[in-house]
C-alpha cells in the first residue's frame, strides 16, 4: 500500500539529522528555523513517534529516527540521481555536438547556424573544434566535419563538398602602389597560406595552384604561414598580403566584396569536406535534421564571382 507521505516534512527532517542542526537545515532549505521545527513536529505526530532528542547545541535522532533519516536519504538520493539521468537524457536528445576544424567553424559554419536555430528551435548545437586528428568516438561528438583526401569512415560518412583554390586579396591591395595585373606581380607581395603539410603533394599550396594551372610561380617578397585557415582569410581581408583562397572559406567574403580574385585561374583541390557520424545514428531525428540542413547550406552557398 502506498502511503500519502508528507514529503516536505520528511525532507526537512532528513536535513536536520544530516546537519545536526535546525538552523543549518533551515539555511539549506531556504526557510525559517521555526518552519523546520514545525515540519519535524508534524512528522512525529504523523508517525506517533519521537524522532529527535533535542539539545541546546545539537539534536540527535532516536534509534527509529536514525533509521528513518537513512531511508529518506537513500530514497531521495535515488530519486535525485534518476531525475538527473532523465534530464541529461532529454538534454542529450535535443543537443547535437559537432566536431570540426576551427577555421571551418568560424568562417563557414557559425554564420549559417542561425538559420538552423530558427528552423529547429527545439534542437541545440554545440561546437567542439579540434585539429581533426581525434576519432569521432573519442571526441564525444555526434557528427564530425572532416577535411581530407578520402572518405573518413565508409558506411557512416557522407561527402559534403569539394574544394577549389585560387589567389584572393583585398580590393585596395590589388589597386595599390604595386597592382596585381598578372601572376608575375606576386613577386612584389606577401603570400599568405595555412599549413596543410600533412597531406603531402596533395596539399593545397601555392605551388599546387601554379602547377595545376600551368603557371610559373615567382619567388614572392615573403611567405607568411598561419596555423588556422580563418587567420589566412582575415589577413587577406586586412590587406596583409595575397591569400591562397579555399573556396568554401572565402565565398562569403568574395560575395560581399571584402575579397576579390586578382587572377582567373582556379585549381581543383584533392581535398574534400566529409560528414562523419556515429554508427547507427544516421536515422535519428536530430542527426537526420542536421545532415539535411548542412547539405542544403553547402548546395546554396554563393558561386564564385566572375573574374574581371
Amino acid at each position: 500500500m502506498l502511503l500519502n507521505l508528507p514529503f516536505t516534512a520528511l525532507r526537512a527532517y532528513e536535513a536536520v539529522v544530516r546537519l545536526s542542526s535546525f538552523s543549518a537545515a533551515a539555511d539549506e532549505l531556504g526557510v525559517s528555523q521555526s518552519a523546520v521545527s514545525q515540519h519535524v513536529r508534524t512528522l512525529e505526530d504523523w508517525l506517533g513517534l519521537k524522532l529527535l532528542i533535542r539539545g541546546a547545541r545539537k539534536s540527535e535522532p532516536t534509534q527509529d529516527g536514525a533509521r528513518l533519516a537513512q531511508a529518506i536519504s537513500e530514497g531521495l538520493g535515488r530519486v535525485s540521481d534518476l531525475c538527473d539521468e532523465l534530464r541529461n537524457r532529454k538534454r542529450n536528445e535535443n543537443t547535437i555536438v559537432i566536431s570540426c576544424l576551427p577555421g571551418f567553424a568560424f568562417i563557414w559554419l557559425f554564420p549559417r547556424l542561425v538559420r538552423f536555430d530558427l528552423a529547429h528551435p527545439d534542437l541545440a548545437i554545440s561546437i567542439a573544434t579540434d585539429a581533426g586528428q581525434t576519432s569521432l568516438a573519442a571526441s564525444g561528438a555526434d557528427i564530425a566535419i572532416r577535411y581530407g583526401t578520402t572518405e573518413p569512415a565508409p558506411g557512416r560518412s557522407q561527402h559534403l563538398m569539394g574544394e577549389r583554390v585560387f589567389p584572393v586579396c583585398s580590393p585596395d591591395l590589388r589597386a595599390g602602389p604595386r597592382p596585381l595585373q598578372q601572376v608575375s606581380d606576386l613577386a612584389h607581395h606577401t603570400l599568405l597560406q595555412d599549413d596543410h603539410a600533412q597531406f603531402g603533394a596533395n596539399s593545397p599550396t601555392w605551388e599546387f595552384w601554379a602547377r595545376d594551372c600551368g603557371l610559373h610561380l615567382p619567388t614572392p617578397e615573403r611567405t607568411r604561414r598561419f596555423g588556422q585557415s580563418n587567420m589566412v582569410v582575415q589577413a587577406a581581408i586586412d590587406g596583409m598580403g595575397v591569400g591562397l583562397g579555399r573556396e568554401p572559406l572565402v565565398v562569403d567574403a568574395l560575395a560581399d566584396g571584402r575579397l576579390i580574385r586578382p587572377f582567373p585561374e582556379v585549381a581543383t583541390s584533392h581535398l574534400n569536406y566529409w560528414l562523419e557520424y556515429q554508427d547507427g545514428t544516421e536515422s535519428s531525428r536530430k542527426i537526420a535534421e542536421f545532415l539535411s540542413w548542412i547539405h542544403e547550406e553547402a548546395r546554396k552557398q554563393p558561386d564564385l564571382p566572375e573574374w574581371s
